[in-house]
């Protein structure tokens, strides 16, 4: 069977493909990111964010793109195309990384495990190597997760709380004295100013983020972003309404959840009935 033939040399990624047609229309247009931002009503810098490849932006400012150069719905299919590809999950992580590394504060909810950003090594080497991860990128996987922590124990941390379903410390790991240590490290996570632990209770019922983690960043240009995920996949989220609905969703969570204290008492009675190695 013969190769498809590529009539033209722009990308055939959606992500690359929706970027190249911002740049082409701007250009077309004749309009600096700076005169797009004073007309459109949005931060010039989006645009140019857009335009590298490095945001989507929101479906709302695709259609007034669409509608400012004149391109009836091109550039809201392309984004929704771009949106849609799972197998940008990857770069969707990547962007994820690089924005939780410049936030000014972060919250989040755990389903089932403890994230990335709390782990302690054997906890990340139990779960990694649960998931098939072997050899040297399980090693550069625990090695990533480890360095993760610098920004809530480095200079100047930002704030911020994480949510625990009950479930998360409800499920040990084989290797006890791996998991006395995480939850060792969760207690006295939960002693930093900056940092607020909170469990939700079983018994709180069925709520909106039921199946999801979830992440939230506030950036220091004030925009919230979320990033959801569950064992086979993530999104990175930034349309406003979107991060907004998630947002309400994790508040009924916080609501629910035992006050931090409550939430520290009941992390060391779990280490309490933990036994310990002979």
């Amino acid at each position: 069977m013969s190769q498809r033939r590529v009539v033209t040399s722009r990308s055939q990624e959606p992500r690359q493909r929706f970027a190249e047609e911002l740049r082409r229309l701007r250009a077309q247009k004749g309009v600096s990111l700076r005169q797009l931002g004073e007309r459109l009503g949005w931060d010039w810098s989006l645009f140019g964010k857009m335009e590298k490849g490095d945001t989507l932006g929101s479906p709302e400012v695709a259609q007034a793109l669409d509608q400012y150069y004149e391109a009836p719905g091109m550039l809201l299919a392309l984004w929704e195309l771009a949106a849609g590809d799972h197998t940008q999950f990857r770069e969707r992580y990547r962007r994820y990384m690089a924005l939780e590394a410049e936030a000014v504060s972060l919250w989040h909810f755990a389903v089932s495990v403890v994230p990335g950003l709390l782990q302690t090594e054997g906890y990340a080497r139990e779960v990694l190597t649960a998931g098939g991860i072997k050899g040297a990128e399980l090693e550069r996987q625990i090695k990533a997760r480890i360095g993760r922590r610098e920004l809530l124990e480095g200079a100047d941390p930002p704030p911020f709380r994480t949510i625990f379903a009950e479930a998360v410390l409800r499920t040990p790991l084989e290797n006890e004295g791996e998991w006395r240590a995480q939850l060792t490290y969760l207690g006295e996570l939960a002693e930093r100013e900056n940092v607020t632990v909170q469990v939700l209770p079983q018994r709180a019922g069925v709520h909106g983020l039921v199946a999801t983690d979830a992440w939230f960043l506030r950036l220091k240009d004030g925009r919230p972003v979320a990033y959801t995920e569950n064992a086979h996949s993530g999104e990175l989220i930034e349309e406003s309404t979107r991060v907004e609905r998630l947002q309400r969703a994790y508040d009924v969570v916080r609501d629910k959840a035992m006050s931090p204290a409550e939430s520290q008492k009941f992390i060391l009675r779990l280490l309490e009935e933990t036994p310990c190695d002979p």
